[in-house]
């Protein structure tokens, strides 16, 4: 991450990062040294969709990333974390380089860029984008402008 951002993974940045990440629960984060390319995560993510297991999948990608260093770009990373998701992990590796859910995310990605949303994640709320990682506050405050109601 130092090439892409040059000074920034100051230590104070990283123990922010801790910070916020702790904020969601999310405690002992290892701290990517790499920016990964998710699109290959993103496809068997939607495979998944397709299998019904988009949440333990989901679930279980994040953990990899943030919070035991994985490389989500990798094959057999990617087979293991389908597997854990009771997902063949065969077929999930195919789809990780299949047109048809490559596309897909393309399409998403696509959607997205037409509202002038560009960060991960994006919440579109009517007409409010909140873009990138934002405290819950944040995003439920939009939900309720919205008229979303509260569970």
């Amino acid at each position: 991450m130092e090439k892409l951002f040059p000074g920034m993974m100051t230590p104070e940045r990283k123990a922010l990062m801790q910070q916020f990440a702790a904020s969601f629960g999310v405690r002992g984060m290892i701290q990517p040294t790499n920016l990964a390319n998710t699109r290959r995560a993103l496809a068997v993510a939607e495979f998944a969709r397709d299998q019904g297991q988009l949440d333990e999948y989901r679930r279980l990608t994040m953990d990899a990333y943030w919070k035991e260093g994985k490389d989500i770009e990798n094959s057999d990373v990617l087979a293991a974390l389908a597997g854990a998701s009771n997902l063949d992990p065969e077929k999930a590796v195919l789809a990780a380089d299949d047109p048809v859910y490559l596309n897909r995310v393309d399409a998403i990605g696509d959607e997205f860029r037409k509202v002038g949303a560009g960060g991960i994640p994006t919440f579109i709320f009517s007409r409010e984008i909140i873009e990138g990682c934002q405290p819950y506050d944040v995003v439920a405050a939009a939900a309720l402008r919205a008229n979303a109601k509260r569970r």
